[in-house]
C-alpha cells in the first residue's frame, strides 16, 4: 500500500521579495523551466483543467480579494483543498504580486505552478484513425498555443515538437491553448530522432504528409481516412528542411485564390487537421 500523501501548507505572503516568490516569477525563464521541470498556468479554467485531468499542480497561488466574493471564494476554496490534498501548497497574496508572476497588469487572481509532461515516443500510437500533427522548429508561443488548441478540438491525438522549437509551457503558449494542453499530449525530439521515428511510423503502416510550397498534390485530394496520419508542418518563415520533406509519403500545398503567398503557421495547420481529420467529425459535434 503507498503512503498516504501529507496534505500542503496555506500561507499569506504580503511582499514580492518572498524567495518563494522570486522563485515562482523565474519560472518567466525558459532555462528555469526546463531545471525545475515546472510552469505557470493563470486562470480559473486552467487551473480547474489540469486538476481534472490528473496534471500536478505544485502551488496554488489566489489574491486575498477573493474573500469578499463569496461565490468566487467557494469555487477557488475548493481548488485549494484538491491541490492540498494532493501534496501541493496554497499561497495567498495580493494583485501586486500577481501581476509581478504574471507581467501583465490585468493578471488573473489565480494562478498556479504545475509540473510539465512530455510524452515518449513508445506513447504515439500508429493506429487507424488516429492523427498527429509534428511541428518542424515552431517559434512563435502563439501559434503553438493555438495549434494545440485546434488539435484537442478536432480530435488529434497530440502534437509533436521537432528541433529547436518555443517552448510549449512558455506563458504565452499556455494562455493560447485555453487549457487544451492539458487534454493533449505532447512530444519532442531532435530532427534526427524524429527522422528515425518517421521510418518505424510508415513501417507501421502509418503515412506523412508534409506541406510544401512546391507540393505535389493539393491537400484536400489526399484520403487521410485509410492510415494513421502524422501531419508535419514546417518552420514559420523556412518550412520544411530537406531531411524532413523527403521522410514524408506525401508533399500537400494548401490552395489559395489571393494575393497572399503565404498563412499563418496556425491557420495553416488548422486547415490541413480539419481536411485530416473530416472523416472522423460526427454531424451535430459539439460546438466551441
Amino acid at each position: 500500500m503507498s503512503e498516504a500523501v501529507r496534505p500542503g501548507r496555506v500561507e499569506e505572503i504580503t511582499s514580492t521579495s518572498n524567495p518563494r516568490i522570486k522563485s515562482i516569477k523565474a519560472l518567466a525563464l525558459k532555462k528555469n523551466r526546463e531545471s525545475e521541470k515546472l510552469f505557470l498556468a493563470e486562470g480559473m479554467k486552467l487551473v480547474t483543467d489540469a486538476l481534472a485531468t490528473g496534471w500536478a499542480v505544485r502551488t496554488l497561488i489566489h489574491s486575498k480579494k477573493l474573500f469578499d466574493d463569496e461565490k468566487l471564494k467557494s469555487r477557488v476554496e475548493k481548488l485549494a483543498t484538491t491541490v492540498r490534498a494532493r501534496g501541493g501548497n496554497v499561497l495567498i497574496t495580493n494583485d501586486k504580486i500577481l501581476t509581478s508572476i504574471t507581467r501583465r497588469d490585468n493578471a488573473q487572481m489565480v494562478v498556479a505552478v504545475i509540473e510539465q509532461n512530455f510524452v515518449g515516443a513508445d506513447e504515439i500510437d500508429c493506429v487507424q484513425n488516429n492523427t498527429w500533427v509534428a511541428l518542424d522548429r515552431v517559434r512563435d508561443p502563439g501559434n503553438l498555443g493555438t495549434i494545440v488548441r485546434t488539435a484537442d478540438a478536432l480530435g488529434a491525438k497530440g502534437v509533436l515538437l521537432i528541433g529547436e522549437t518555443t517552448d510549449p509551457f512558455a506563458l504565452e503558449a499556455v494562455r493560447a491553448t485555453m487549457g487544451s494542453l492539458f487534454h493533449t499530449p505532447i512530444a519532442r525530439m531532435t530532427e534526427d530522432a524524429f527522422l528515425e521515428f518517421s521510418a518505424t511510423w510508415k513501417s507501421s503502416g502509418g503515412e506523412i504528409v508534409g506541406t510544401h510550397l512546391q507540393g505535389a498534390v493539393d491537400h484536400r485530394e489526399i484520403d487521410y481516412s485509410d492510415k494513421p496520419q502524422l501531419i508535419l508542418m514546417g518552420n514559420e518563415q523556412k518550412g520544411l528542411t530537406e531531411d524532413l520533406s523527403k521522410a514524408c509519403t506525401k508533399l500537400a500545398y494548401i490552395a489559395m485564390d489571393g494575393a497572399a503567398d503565404s498563412l499563418n503557421l496556425a491557420v495553416a495547420t488548422g486547415i490541413m487537421l480539419f481536411e485530416a481529420r473530416r472523416h472522423a467529425l460526427k454531424p451535430n459535434s459539439r460546438n466551441q
